[in-house]
């Protein structure tokens, strides 16, 4: 779901790798992807640390440029002030559409409001610990535990660790129907009525974008499933789904409406 319909996102991706596994980055990379082209490319850290080391092939890959901050102060994150300031200077380059910032860190709620402020689209992708502050600061906040090729930091506790550790988090299948929970129909059933036709019937893909406008963290990978699509037809009890067809072969366009009693 593109945060601009009209032209390709020019994004500015921006990592604390203090509070991101760099076992994340190829899933992470090929999500920005689908919300533009991300142009600039920097990640911060203090890279003469010895658990430094598993960055350096996977910076390579992906041609992410590493910023040196060091560390001055003990338990102090001194990556979050390098990646503030350079954020301000692309602002005022004016080079840009958005930025992705990724980190699980409240202290970037300021700056997220900040760009938005100057007319900035701004995606976060963090950890499911990431504090709700960061999130709402967001126009959309992707959890990293549900992308492609997300890595458990913790050794599950079998026989054999080693292995099981290198294998990706299993996601749960689009059959996992009780992960939805009640507040999210309530925002679901709520984002149709507000833009429901006189027949009761909302555009998918404008109840979508509603809906994330509302929740910026709101994905259908966070209760199983692939798309929007199959999560709400996952919901007949509630829902009807209706698939007409559009101009374009092949393509039909998806409304849905609350069913009434």
């Amino acid at each position: 779901m593109s945060l601009n319909s009209t032209k390709e996102l020019k994004l500015a991706v921006l990592i604390d790798a203090d509070n991101v596994p760099y076992s994340n980055v190829k899933g992470m990379m090929e999500e920005i992807t689908k919300f533009g082209t991300p142009t600039t490319k920097r990640i911060y850290a203090d890279w003469t640390k010895p658990n430094s080391n598993g960055w350096k092939a996977v910076l390579l890959e992906h041609a992410i440029t590493p910023i040196q901050q060091y560390s001055y102060t003990v338990g102090k994150n001194s990556s979050d002030s390098a990646l503030i300031i350079d954020a301000m200077d692309l602002l005022y380059s004016g080079k840009l559409d958005g930025f992705c910032i990724v980190s699980s860190d409240s202290d970037f709620t300021r700056l997220a409001i900040r760009l938005r402020e100057s007319g900035m689209k701004v995606i976060g992708i963090g950890e499911k610990k990431t504090p709700n502050s960061f999130i709402v600061a967001c126009d959309r906040f992707i959890y990293i535990e549900v992308l492609d090729g997300a890595i458990q930091k913790k050794k599950p506790k079998t026989n054999n660790n080693a292995i099981d550790a290198k294998k990706p988090v299993e996601k749960p299948t689009e059959k996992a129907l009780h992960k939805i929970d009640a507040p999210t129909i309530e925002l679901i059933e709520a984002t149709i009525e507000d833009i429901e036709d006189d027949d009761g019937w909302a555009f998918l893909g404008d109840v979508g974008n509603l809906i994330v406008k509302k929740k910026p963290e709101f994905d259908p990978r966070n209760y199983g499933f692939s798309k929007l699509t199959p999560m709400l037809k996952s919901l007949t009890d509630i829902l009807e789904i209706d698939e007409r067809e559009s101009d374009k072969k092949g393509i039909k366009h998806v409304y849905v409406r609350l069913r009434f009693n």
